[in-house]
């Protein structure tokens, strides 16, 4: 079940177009989403809210060593789309292994695009695309003391 919510780009695109073509509202955002916590499920509950249907743009492990270093991410690209694909409010994901999630964008075409508030609109990748294309972009609040790298570093200094 929580597989078929794992799409490729190309049935990504497909079911996009068809859901809006429904009238519905295209959120869009993206990350590593390595070794679920709360922020992450707090995070995605906010951005659904935003619209109706929630694609969710989740880095390849290689992708995810560029940004992150060697040692990540713990949990492999498979089991992080399983697990966002087993979240009630995430609707589709597709991995994308790019610098940046700016293609991706580009081609789902989101009506609303979604980061944390530890980013500003003007520096949101994809935020240009999605406003000329009469779109909105948000920031959402995020958990305070939340984040992978913590938990990690916390893992380690008890173990």
């Amino acid at each position: 079940m929580t597989e078929s919510k794992i799409l490729t780009r190309e049935k990504a695109i497909q079911q996009a177009e068809k859901w809006r073509a429904e009238g519905q509202q295209i959120v869009f955002t993206n990350g590593c989403f390595d070794i679920v916590h709360l922020g992450h499920i707090d995070y995605l509950e906010k951005a659904r809210s935003l619209g109706n249907r929630l694609i969710l743009g989740l880095n390849t492990d290689e992708s995810v060593s560029c940004i992150k270093g060697p040692l990540r991410p713990v949990v492999n690209e498979y089991a992080r789309a399983r697990l966002m694909a087993a979240l009630e409010f995430v609707d589709a994901v597709t991995l994308f292994g790019e610098p940046t999630p700016l293609e991706l964008i580009e081609a789902v075409k989101p009506d609303v695009l979604v980061k944390g508030d530890d980013y500003t609109v003007a520096t949101i990748v994809g935020a240009d695309f999605v406003l000329g294309r009469g779109g909105r972009v948000e920031t959402v609040a995020l958990v305070p003391g939340y984040s992978t790298t913590k938990l990690i570093d916390r893992i380690k200094a008890s173990y």
